[in-house]
């Protein structure tokens, strides 16, 4: 299993009428979580899209609402895979207060294809070379 965590601070922009954050732009945190995680690896999603031709589109998404966020709060981002991906990765993310306190959990699943023809493929090998210290098993 691989955590990584992040912050962000809630824009105003991205407030809804009330002052919370916007239902719409919790999938954008998410993302915020997975790409600061990759990056975490020695991985960019650029370097995945252009020098090893692979996209990641987002198959399924499913977000769980436990308490709003307000405006100019501070958000830890926590995101774990905690399975090998080999024909997919799932990222789980929790969004917590800077005090610990759950507001949401998520869990993004994306698949990855070529970019020349969107043709599926296995997990890259640099993507699996980087998380597999995390999930060898400890006898």
């Amino acid at each position: 299993m691989f955590t990584h965590e992040t912050r962000k601070r809630v824009r105003y922009g991205e407030t809804d009428r009330m002052g919370l954050l916007y239902y719409g732009n919790y999938a954008q945190y998410y993302e915020i979580g997975r790409v600061e995680m990759i990056r975490s690896l020695g991985l960019t999603y650029k370097d995945i899209e252009d020098k090893l031709g692979v996209l990641m589109p987002v198959v399924t998404l499913y977000s769980r609402f436990i308490k709003p966020a307000y405006y100019d709060e501070d958000l830890r981002i926590k995101t774990t895979i905690s399975e090998f991906p080999v024909r997919t990765i799932v990222f789980h993310t929790e969004i917590l207060r800077a005090n610990g306190e759950l507001i949401n959990k998520g869990e993004v699943k994306l698949v990855f294809v070529t970019a020349e023809n969107f043709k599926r493929v296995d997990t890259p090998v640099e993507i699996r070379n980087k998380l597999k210290p995390w999930f060898e098993k400890v006898d």
